[in-house]
C-alpha cells in the first residue's frame, strides 16, 4: 500500500485583509490555477446532480483544453446523480481523493474510497450516490471517445491505487515513477489517467516537449515547474494544463513526496482537418 494524503481541501473565501497577488497564469502555451482561487464563488450546479457542486478546471475551449474537461465534484451524503452524463460519447476517468461512494456501472454497483479509480467507456449507463455521512470528493475527466474502425471499444475499469505499484523510470534509482491504472500498451484506449511520483529533489531532468496534452491536478507535495520559458512554483491543490508540445520539466522541491494527478491523451492518428 502506498499511503498518501490527497489534497482536497477547496472552498471557503479568503479575507477581506488579502493581498490581490496570487500564482494564477493563463497563456496559449499553460494554464495554472492554484488552489487558492477555487473558492465557494467559483463552483457550478450541474443539471440532474442534487446536494453536489464542482469546480470546473479545464475545458474545451479556444485558447486552452483541446481534448478533454476536468471537474473536482463535492458530492454531499445522500447526493449523487441518476443521469450524471448528457453526452453519449464521452468517456470519463473517475479519481476519489476523499470520502466514499457508489458508482453503479452496468447494472453493477462498485464501493469506491479514497483511491479508487473508474474508467467509465463511452455510452455506459452509470449512477453515482454519496450513501456515507461526510463529502466524497472526486475528479472527473470527460473526453469525447475516438473510435477507431476494426477496434472494439475498450472495457470499464474498477480498480485502486492500493493494486498498482509505482514504475520506477529507468535510470531514475526509484525517484520518479508512474501508478498505471490502464496498460499503456492496450491502444484502445484513447486517453490515460496516471499519478506521477516524485521523491524529495526528484527531477524531470529534460524539457519534455511532445504530442500529449496535459491536465495536471497536483494531490500531494509541492514542486517548481518549467513551462515554456518560465518557472512556476505549484503546490497540493493547484491544477496545470499544458498545450501540447509545451516544454516541460520539474523538480520536487519540498520536504516530501510530490505526486500529481496525470491526464494525457493517446493512441490516435492525429486529426488533420
Amino acid at each position: 500500500m502506498n499511503k498518501t494524503d490527497y489534497f482536497s481541501k477547496l472552498g471557503g473565501l479568503p479575507p477581506q485583509t488579502q493581498l490581490l497577488s496570487g500564482r494564477a497564469v493563463f497563456t496559449t502555451a499553460y494554464a495554472v490555477i492554484p488552489r487558492g482561487v477555487m473558492s465557494d464563488i467559483v463552483t457550478s450546479l450541474l443539471p440532474h446532480w442534487t446536494g453536489t457542486r464542482a469546480w470546473v478546471l479545464s475545458r474545451p475551449l479556444s485558447g486552452f483544453s483541446e481534448t478533454f474537461s476536468q471537474y473536482v465534484m463535492e458530492v454531499q451524503p445522500g447526493g449523487g446523480s441518476d443521469r450524471p452524463e448528457p453526452d453519449k460519447r464521452a468517456e470519463a476517468v473517475l479519481f476519489v481523493v476523499e470520502g466514499g461512494m457508489t458508482v453503479e456501472l452496468e447494472g453493477v454497483s462498485h464501493t469506491l474510497r479514497a483511491g479508487s479509480f473508474v474508467y467509465i467507456p463511452a455510452g455506459s449507463a452509470w449512477r453515482l450516490k454519496n450513501d456515507g455521512s461526510a463529502a466524497a470528493i472526486f475528479h472527473w475527466v470527460r473526453k469525447a471517445f475516438q473510435e477507431v474502425e476494426g477496434l472494439e471499444p475498450p472495457p470499464a475499469i474498477v480498480t485502486h491505487e492500493d493494486d498498482h505499484p509505482i514504475r520506477a523510470m529507468p535510470d531514475t534509482d526509484g525517484r520518479w515513477g508512474t501508478t498505471r491504472f490502464i496498460d499503456p500498451a492496450d491502444v484502445r484506449y484513447d486517453m490515460h489517467v496516471n499519478i506521477v511520483t516524485l521523491e524529495p529533489g526528484a527531477v524531470i531532468p529534460f524539457m519534455e516537449t511532445h504530442v500529449m496534452e496535459h491536465g495536471l491536478y497536483v494531490l500531494e507535495g509541492k514542486a517548481v515547474y518549467r513551462l515554456n520559458q518560465d518557472w512556476v512554483e505549484v503546490e497540493a491543490g493547484d491544477f496545470m494544463w499544458l498545450r501540447a508540445f509545451c516544454p516541460q520539466a520539474c523538480y520536487a522541491g519540498g520536504p516530501g513526496r510530490f505526486r500529481y494527478l496525470l491526464y494525457k491523451d493517446v493512441n490516435r492518428h492525429m486529426k488533420l482537418w
